[in-house]
């Protein structure tokens, strides 16, 4: 109850920069902190999921292969969340790669969180993170990873991914390859990314056909369903 109490007043003092346009039915699947919705009648029978930026909560890819049948591919570079992979007890419908998600092909930095309870490290250092517990990964774009794994296409794409989500967009508005469903955490207001960056992705999937259906209460958690599903 506090927790609920919190978020409604934060949506009063500090309201989300965007509202759903699309009012559709979904289940929301996991914990409070890793949760994400799928909609219930537009996602297809057994959904192919990408699921980038494990860290340590799986609910939602769990839930989802539980109700919907899903196939989870789920992506996490850093090394605390590889070493916290590798003491689940993972259904044979997950399988985890330990390589990022970005616009390119290659490596890049992944600056360690402020506080050592924390596991999501970012493309950008948070002030008081120490730079020399940043680490180089492998990263791959959307489209290479697809190639890689055998060419389906995501059915699902979520991204939590501490502020490489506006380079990726970028990345797959230019490219073919055009999910059902995208479940994005925007990281404005933190890393120094200002609000209007956000403002411009979502523009920006709106003119690939992208629809907003869901606002989490924080203002943060974004979920998008293509118009491709709706008609």
């Amino acid at each position: 109850m506090l927790d609920r109490l919190k978020s409604l007043l934060r949506r009063v003092v500090r309201p989300p920069l965007h509202k759903p346009e699309v009012r559709l039915r979904y289940t929301f699947l996991g914990t409070d902190y890793g949760g994400w919705p799928l909609l219930d009648q537009e996602t297809v029978d057994k959904p192919l999921i990408y699921a980038f930026g494990v860290g340590e909560d799986i609910s939602f890819d769990l839930g989802a292969i539980d109700q919907f049948g899903a196939r989870v591919m789920a992506f996490d570079p850093t090394p605390r969340c590889g070493a916290w992979i590798a003491q689940q007890s993972l259904p044979a419908e997950f399988r985890f790669y330990p390589i990022g998600l970005a616009d390119h092909d290659g490596e890049a930095q992944f600056f360690a969180p402020e506080k050592a309870v924390n596991v999501s490290f970012s493309s950008q250092p948070a002030k008081l993170s120490d730079p020399q517990l940043a680490v180089n990964a492998p990263v791959r774009r959307l489209a290479t990873l697809v190639s890689e794994l055998g060419g389906n296409a995501p059915d699902v794409l979520k991204m939590d991914i501490e502020g490489f989500e506006y380079g990726v967009l970028q990345d797959l508005a230019a490219g073919a390859l055009r999910p059902g469903q995208l479940l994005i955490e925007f990281h404005h207001g933190m890393y120094g990314i200002e609000n209007e960056r956000t403002r411009d992705a979502v523009e920006g999937l709106r003119r690939i056909g992208y629809r907003l259906f869901y606002v989490s209460d924080s203002g943060h958690e974004y979920g998008f369903v293509h118009t491709a599903l709706l008609n």
